[in-house]
This record gives structure tokens, C-alpha cells and sequence, in this order.
């Protein structure tokens, strides 16, 4: 592959790797002079000589506890431009049922399949049957990287084989995958926020405790799309080699659903060996889930019971929770904080509005916008009148310093 061609190809990774970035420190750094940087990335890959940056490292606490290693934004064009060569080949290689990291196919994706699963198998409610739930522990801290690049590598060599028309040098691609994968984003990394943010977080979901070429960071486009690959076989093993016709998985929450609940609880052994066998990975023992569908069952944010499917409490109140925090955003009178956050509120509500719109939630949508916004923030958007969409009025840019109401109610 010559420098034209990963130049054109950088270019394209570098508008989808700021699409989500745009104001962040490290994409505005990169943005002065970008035609530039690109053509010095360029030249860096063709001859060998790209080197990964800093990671920057903290701890989230939303919706749970976990690290995070945040690369930089020159590395996360690489992660694009990686990502956009090799999905097309592995997009034919995995299983329809595998839910994470692929267009169309994310939560709400996986929450339709699984209550077609069950409407399948119980023949819509009228027989018995059973859902199964497991999880991997540590999932993405346990990745063994010699498993992982070895996976990669037998993949990209074979895609010839199942028709799928290269456009790059898989020899030299294969190196560029080999460096993300085995490099190691604890050593001179960048800690944002208090080490105390770490007490209290198991070690299974540290990358500072993880065993040698062991564990992938955590918020890498390149994570998502290898961990899809290091459980590929695995899926094939359940659905082919166990014969679970309603199998489905996201990231690392497995979910099985049959008619012989004694069938279930004997496959649970397999699984356990061959995840630990083939994988050296450990399901969860805390968090294996087996139950008649009518108890019903939770599944990426969703509660499904008999001819329904609720979203989660949890959700409902972490939408309402940050509302509340963009109200005192608001109600503090910081112009500057404020101006800094109106897109991000707009983004955040949508977000928060797409998620729930899936299902039967226009009350909630409406009871949110409504009666839980303050008319202050009100007064600076535009909602659809489905309720599901919110907007900032045309020639609003900042947030007018007003004192906020206090007025908003919790909703049900």
C-alpha cells in the first residue's frame, strides 16, 4: 500500500475519529494544522515509525464504576483507520446474534432479538420455557493478546477464502494490529482525577492488575471490535456445537433462551470449560441468571415480561439525574460552564430521548421535557412533538444567566 492511498484512507478516519470529539482539547489540537499531521501519520505508518501516545486514565462512575483509558486523538484516527479495513472482513465472519460495536445491531437491537427469541421458543407464551443468563468476569482485563492476535492474524490470512475482495496488504496491516494490541496503555499514562477514584475497584477490572499481555483498554474503537473477535468461535461453539438456536450476546452478557431448563443448567459446564480451556477466561460465578420467562428478564437496559418490555428504573432515573445536573448548571449563573455545556445537554437528552423511544415510553418522554426541565432550559429548545427529539432554537448559542425555578418533580 503506498502513502496516497493511507493518506486518502487517514483522511477519512480523521473526520469519523472527531465526529463525537469535536471541543475536546486533544481533537482541537489536532484540528491547527491537520492536512499536515495527517501527511506526517501517513508517512509514520508507510515506514514503521508510527509510536503510540499517552493514554489518558480515570475512573467512570456512569451507569458503573470502570476504568477508562482514553487514547489520543492522533491514535484514535489509527483505531478508525484500522477499524475501517478489517469490520468489512469480520462483519461476514460473525454470528447476526452478536450485538456489540456493529451497525444496527446495538442495545436496542439485541433487546428486540431476545423477545423474539422467547415469543419463538415458549410459540408466543403458550409452552414453557427458559432464559439463561451469564456473564464473563472481567471480561475485557482478561483478554489473553497472544490469543487475540492470533485470532486476528488467522482471520485476515483466510478472508480470501470466504470472497471478500481485499483493498489492503494484510502482511503490513497485520503489524499496525500487532503494535494496538500489544501495546500496554499503563506505562506513562496521564491519571485525570483523584487515585482515590480507584479504592473499592476490583482488580478484575484494572488494567494496572492485569496479568502480562493480558487485558485491552476500555473506550478503544479497536476494544470493542477485538473483543467481537475473541469471542467469534465461542459464539460458533454455543449456537453449532451445543445447538443453541437462541443464543445472543453483548460484549460480554450471554444470553441463552430454551424450552428444558435441564438442559440449560447442563450446558453451563461446557461453557465454563471452553471459555477457560480456549480463552483462559472465568464466567462470573455471581452472575449466572436462570429463570421461567414469566419472572421475566432483564437484558442492556430493558425489563421484558409477557407481551411488554419496560425500560430499567435505573435508566428512567439516570435520565432524570442529569437533567436535574444540567437545571443547576443553570441555576449556578456560570456563563462560561453553561455556554461549554448547552451542546452537550442537547446531545445528552437526545441520547437519553433515542435510547427510551424504542418502546412504549411517550408519557415518560413527555413527563421528562415537560415537567422535569426547567423553563429556563425550555426556553432554549425545541422539542418534536413526538417528544423524542429536542433541539437548540435557531440563533441560541449560550444560555442566558437566569436564576434557575425550583420546580422540577421526580418522575414515577
Amino acid at each position: 500500500m503506498n502513502n496516497k492511498n493511507i493518506l486518502h484512507d487517514l483522511f477519512d478516519a480523521y473526520y469519523l475519529a472527531r465526529k463525537n470529539k469535536r471541543g475536546t482539547m486533544s481533537q482541537l489540537k489536532f484540528e491547527i494544522g491537520y492536512e499536515k499531521k495527517l501527511l506526517e501519520l501517513g508517512r509514520e505508518i508507510d515506514d514503521g515509525l508510527y509510536a503510540i501516545s499517552k493514554s489518558f486514565c480515570f475512573v467512570s462512575f456512569k451507569p458503573l464504576k470502570r476504568e477508562i483509558f482514553a487514547a489520543d486523538f492522533r491514535d484514535r484516527i489509527v483505531h478508525h483507520f484500522i477499524y475501517n479495513h478489517i469490520n468489512p472482513i469480520f462483519e461476514n465472519l460473525l454470528i447476526n446474534d452478536s450485538y456489540s460495536c456493529r451497525i444496527g445491531k446495538g442495545t436496542s437491537y439485541g433487546i428486540k432479538r431476545l423477545n423474539h427469541f422467547i415469543l419463538s421458543c415458549s410459540e408466543n407464551y403458550k409452552q414453557d420455557c427458559y432464559v439463561l443468563k451469564l456473564d464473563i468476569k472481567g471480561y475485557f482485563m482478561s483478554i489473553n493478546k497472544n490469543i487475540l492476535y492470533k485470532k486476528m492474524e488467522e482471520k485476515l490470512n483466510n478472508s480470501n477464502k470466504v470472497n471478500i475482495k481485499q483493498t489492503f496488504d494484510t502482511v503490513w496491516l497485520s503489524k499496525l494490529i500487532h503494535q494496538v494490541i500489544f501495546h500496554d496503555p499503563t506505562k506513562d499514562c496521564v491519571i485525570k482525577g483523584s487515585r482515590e477514584n480507584w479504592r473499592g475497584l476490583p482488580k478484575s477490572k484494572s488494567l494496572f492488575c492485569a496479568k502480562e499481555d493480558t487485558g485491552l483498554p476500555i473506550g478503544n474503537l479497536t476494544s470493542q471490535l477485538f473483543g467481537n473477535v475473541y469471542l467469534n468461535d465461542f459464539d460458533h461453539f454455543i449456537k453449532y456445537s451445543l445447538g443453541c438456536k437462541y443464543y445472543g450476546r453483548y460484549v460480554d452478557d450471554i444470553v441463552i433462551v430454551h424450552k428444558n431448563k435441564e438442559y440449560l443448567k447442563s450446558i453451563i459446564p461446557a461453557i465454563r470449560r471452553y471459555l477457560k480451556d480456549e480463552l483462559l477466561l472465568d464466567l462470573h460465578p455471581k452472575k449466572i441468571y436462570l429463570q421461567h420467562i414469566n419472572n421475566g428478564v432483564s437484558f442492556l437496559g430493558a425489563f421484558i415480561k409477557p407481551y411488554r418490555i419496560y425500560i430499567k428504573n435505573s435508566i428512567k432515573g439516570n435520565f432524570y439525574k442529569k437533567i436535574q445536573e444540567f437545571n443547576g448548571i443553570l441555576g449556578k449563573g456560570e456563563v462560561e460552564a453553561i455556554d461549554k455545556n448547552n451542546k452537550k445537554f442537547v446531545a445528552c437528552i437526545n441520547s437519553y430521548l433515542g435510547m427510551v423511544s424504542h418502546f412504549k415510553s411517550y408519557k415518560l418522554r413527555r413527563k421528562m421535557l415537560l415537567e422535569c426541565l426547567s423553563p429556563e432550559l425550555k426556553n432554549l429548545i425545541c422539542i418534536n412533538n413526538k417528544f423524542s427529539k429536542v433541539s437548540l432554537k435557531k440563533g441560541q448559542r449560550t444560555i442566558a444567566k437566569q436564576p434557575i425555578q425550583n420546580n422540577t418533580k421526580t418522575p414515577d
